[in-house]
């Protein structure tokens, strides 16, 4: 076997073993600095010995100048939309209705208020509601205060922002008899940051329901993107994002560098991930009283690329 497989076990990337601790200095290696021509990685399948494998990267060699005017003639612009969309898709919210009491939530990121309101329209009829959160980096906070008052029947306040100037806390206004009150599981793990810390903490604190799954990132510090641009009429664009505030929560924790731990701790392991079986959302339903198999568990939301 010469090749990467899904579910083994990466011992060493770059001469580096990778950890929970250095996982977002590998991601900056991987998809920010100069592109690499290759990785060589020491990788174990289970029951299997370690082996070496030198993996190419596949990099692109792209135009120093892209033409968004359309004026020569050229598909720079559409080309970008194509690509805009083709991410868009991977990122885009899925949804399973398991039965007339279930309802299953993937939301890939907190960008867009009215889907919130569709889904938690739909949430509302049921009597559970999981809501998976693995994966989901954060985003805009004014969608999560907008989710948190439709799991709360009052308003809440979700944390306190610290910074150089007095800012306004993380606060959400309850949508009264529009809120959900069913039971909810929410599922978690190390790359869910930012706003799905800060709900997957609120829950946990109010009792609201159950956090399941892999302690979060620790990622909650508030940071502001901010665009720049060079030249007229070719032009350079630019940017920085700047952190400008930390988070403290009502009960006075600090979630940065340290994250969510769940109330229930469960990872899936190498064989379930080679066998695409999903144990995680598996023991979520079953504390919903629902009875479903890893492997169909692991169908509802197959990784897309």
């Amino acid at each position: 076997m010469h090749r990467l497989e899904v579910g083994d076990r990466v011992h060493s990337v770059g001469g580096f073993a990778p950890s929970r601790q250095d996982l977002r200095k590998l991601k900056y290696l991987l998809y920010t600095l100069r592109p690499q021509p290759g990785l060589r990685l020491v990788v174990q399948t289970e029951g299997g010995p370690p082996r070496q494998l030198d993996v190419p990267a596949q990099v692109k060699q792209g135009k120093r100048i892209v033409d968004l005017t359309g004026a020569t003639g050229d598909s720079d612009i559409w080309d970008l939309l194509r690509e805009a969309q083709s991410e868009g898709r991977l990122r885009r919210h899925r949804y399973h209705e398991l039965d007339e009491e279930l309802i299953v939530w993937k939301m890939p990121q907190f960008d867009d208020e009215q889907v919130v309101d569709r889904m938690m329209e739909k949430a509302r009829k049921k009597k559970a509601l999981i809501l998976d959160l693995r994966g989901n980096p954060g985003g805009a906070v004014s969608v999560l205060e907008r989710l948190v008052g439709y799991l709360f029947d009052r308003d809440m306040k979700i944390a306190d922002l610290k910074g150089r100037k007095e800012i306004k806390p993380i606060k959400s206004k309850t949508r009264g008899d529009r809120a959900f009150k069913g039971k909810l599981v929410v599922l978690v793990d190390s790359e869910s940051g930012s706003s799905s810390e800060f709900l997957a903490h609120v829950v946990q604190l109010e009792k609201r329901g159950t956090v399941a799954g892999d302690r979060t990132a620790g990622a909650v510090m508030r940071a502001k993107y901010h665009g720049h641009e060079l030249g007229m009429e070719r032009v350079v664009f630019y940017g920085a994002t700047i952190t400008d505030a930390d988070a403290i929560t009502p009960d006075g924790k600090r979630l940065e560098k340290v994250g969510v731990t769940p109330d229930v701790l469960l990872l899936p392991t190498a064989a379930d991930v080679a066998a695409q079986r999903d144990p995680v959302l598996s023991h979520a339903a079953a504390l919903l009283g629902k009875k479903m198999e890893p492997a169909e568990a692991g169908s509802l939301f197959p990784v897309e690329w």
